[in-house]
């Protein structure tokens, strides 16, 4: 079985799945024109199946793991008089998996083509006059060419979907008219599905975290999200984790990881005196000093960050300066080149200087971080002194000694009463119990517990043995 042939009939359950959800509420909400909704359904099973024909495979196994081109419309009518209706609207979910390329070969599928997405948009559109809303999942993605001159057909907006590698969907309107709630519809990945893949990013990046910090933007650029729902998930990591910490910059949301409450340390109550001594103490609260520094390296790692992707930019724009002068015939046009190819060196250099600078200051508040976490975690918990480790040592080896003295005394007393509490009913007992083989065992054992008994009668208390004496 082609593994891209799973992962597309996947896709294809994933996206209608999630699709048909927020249509229905859609059109409960009357987000889409119509009073009334009628839902069809439509597939490409005749497809698949003529495909598969043609190759000489009748397996109904294989034909039910590939992707059926499976859709749904969804149209909105209005009535008119009595028994009259007008269609308002017509907005359709549709998956594009052409099954030729999986039954071909065990490779990938190529993406979608201009031509193979105009003919698919073109079979939808059943009444031309009727404003169309079309969303269309490609589980290999689509042509570059797609993205740059979509179909242009009249009455429908198009809404490219693919899924992306990282999670997720991309879900963009080529022409870029369509407002965000139409296309959100067609959004299959629920808020809580974004939280949670959020959560993951933010797992991912712990060692950013560490260093530095996150900031919503770059995150969001990564996960194909909003930054507002990504400083959300900052929240909500925060609560959930004590050590996150979430702080704002010129009004982008930052996360990073602050100092650790110490658990398990019992503060003892501050009295007035000593409350206002540490109010206008110098020293003021470790954990506070650290939360600061901490805050002002998660500044200087981002802004770290939008200067290395500055370096980039102008290292992309000196590389199509050069190829540009390169082909450049004209000696003028040459000249022009190379002086904005040094004015976009002269930048790099300086973004480089200020770069190392704001190393070196992370490096240094670091540094410091360190040696704070450091002094206040020595600090936190009292080490006994190196005289009670001595005392509590010696004291430990006495309580062993009296302990095993103990121990062997009291298992020479367990074997004797052992011996001298059995009497002769329980001897004939245990005898019964054991069958005919013990039971010269157990008559040994009566007769030894009598006679330990008739001794221990006839003795005087003064003529007790040197065991008992001690």
């Amino acid at each position: 079985m082609n593994p891209a042939a799973t992962f597309a009939k996947e896709t294809e359950l994933g996206f209608l799945a999630g699709v048909q959800a927020k249509l229905a509420e859609a059109a409960a909400k009357r987000q889409i024109a119509g009073s009334w909704f009628k839902r069809e359904e439509h597939d490409g099973q005749e497809r698949l199946r003529a495909a598969m024909i043609d190759r000489g495979i009748f397996d109904h196994a294989q034909f039910a793991e590939f992707p059926h081109g499976r859709g749904f419309s969804v149209r909105g009518f209005e009535r008119r008089w009595i028994f009259g209706k007008r269609l308002r609207s017509v907005t359709v979910a549709t998956v594009l998996a052409p099954p030729e390329p999986l039954l071909a070969s065990d490779g990938p599928m190529p993406p979608v083509t201009l031509g193979e997405l105009t003919e698919h948009v073109r079979k939808l559109v059943a009444d031309p006059k009727a404003p169309h809303l079309i969303g269309v999942c490609s589980p290999s993605g689509f042509a570059p060419e797609v993205w740059n001159t979509p179909p242009d057909l009249p009455n429908v907006q198009l809404v490219l979907v693919e899924p992306r590698s990282g999670g997720g969907w991309r879900v963009e309107n080529p022409e870029g008219r369509l407002p965000d709630p139409l296309r959100r519809l067609f959004d299959a990945e629920g808020a809580g599905q974004k939280l949670a893949r959020v959560r993951q990013a933010i797992e991912s990046h712990r060692g950013d975290l560490l260093l530095g910090g996150l900031t919503a933007e770059n995150l969001a650029r990564e996960l194909g999200l909003s930054a507002e729902f990504v400083a959300q998930g900052f929240e909500q990591a925060a609560k959930a984790d004590p050590e996150l910490r979430v702080t704002r910059q010129g009004g982008e949301a930052m996360l990073y990881v602050g100092a650790a409450e110490f658990t398990g340390v019992e503060e003892s109550p501050m009295s007035i005196i000593a409350w206002i001594k540490d109010l206008f103490s110098k020293e003021g609260d470790e954990r506070k000093k650290i939360n600061l520094l901490r805050v002002r390296r998660a500044s200087l790692a981002g802004k770290l960050d939008e200067l290395r992707q500055n370096v980039e930019q102008f290292e992309k724009k000196e590389q199509g300066l050069t190829e540009k002068g390169r082909a450049a015939s004209s000696q003028v046009a040459k000249r022009g080149l190379a002086g904005e190819i040094l004015r976009v060196r002269q930048e790099i250099a300086r973004c480089n200087t200020t770069a190392a600078i704001f190393s070196k200051q992370i490096n240094i508040l670091s540094t410091h971080i360190h040696n704070l976490e450091l002094a206040r975690t020595g600090s936190a918990v009292e080490i006994p002194s190196a005289e009670e480790l001595t005392e509590a040592a010696v004291n430990a080896e006495e309580i062993i000694e009296e302990l095993a003295a103990s121990d062997q005394l009291v298992s020479g007393l367990e074997v004797n009463m052992a011996g001298s509490t059995m009497s002769e009913e329980e001897a004939a007992i245990l005898a019964e119990l054991q069958g005919d083989t013990g039971r010269s065992a157990a008559k040994g054992a009566g007769e030894r517990a009598a006679g330990a008994a008739d001794q221990a009668k006839d003795a005087e208390p003064g003529q007790r043995g040197p065991a008992q004496a001690e």
